[in-house]
């Protein structure tokens, strides 16, 4: 069986990125079972606060997106301050988080690591959060993501996987062609001919 955390993992691989920077721990292990099994390089840092700086600097560097895997409850709360400076200079992130499964979202009966609403609290320093609801979405809402990378400003984006979606089967999930999205530009014909009048 291939989880959905495993097939996340594929599909990233499948449309360029080649390095995830992240903290193993017990919301994410599903994620992490996928990387041995993959090309992509994964960098531990001694907080989520420093994966977030380090996938700003990556992406700087490279012009790719910066990939962060982030635990539920404190790894969000550890990784927002680098996505408001990510946000604040258009710089493409990606964080993949963890949340408690989709039963016991918004609950507040104290489950592992659990806040009230993960997406609220990223709201302000994302493009958009998104909770993936079933496996069949991820390919779309991965699309999204890059469509934001590519064709718009660049911004964070957050997914956040319940624990009951991350373990589910994926075996019947094909790998998604990279959606190839162009960043507007202004007509070169228009600016000449401004510039000659």
């Amino acid at each position: 069986m291939t989880t959905c955390g495993e097939f996340l993992v594929k599909q990233l691989e499948a449309w360029g990125v080649d390095t995830v920077f992240g903290i193993p721990g017990v919301h994410t292990v599903e994620l992490y079972r996928g990387l041995p099994h993959s090309g992509i390089r994964h960098i531990t840092p001694r907080h989520e606060q420093g994966a977030g700086f380090m996938a700003d600097g990556y992406a700087r560097v490279s012009g790719k997106p910066g990939v962060c895997f982030i635990i539920t409850g404190p790894g969000m709360t550890n990784i927002l301050t680098a996505m408001g400076q990510a946000y604040a200079d258009s710089i493409p992130m990606l964080v993949i988080s963890s949340v408690n499964e989709r039963a016991r979202l918004g609950l507040g009966k104290g489950y592992l690591h659990e806040l009230p609403n993960q997406r609220a609290m990223t709201a302000g320093v994302t493009a958009f959060s998104h909770t993936l609801m079933s496996v069949e979405e991820l390919p779309g809402v991965l699309a999204r993501a890059f469509a934001v990378f590519e064709g718009e400003r660049p911004r964070p984006v957050h997914i956040e996987l319940p624990l009951d979606i991350i373990t589910a089967d994926a075996s019947h999930m094909r790998l998604a062609a990279r959606p190839r999205v162009e960043r507007p530009a202004p007509n070169r014909t228009l600016i000449r001919d401004a510039a000659a009048l």
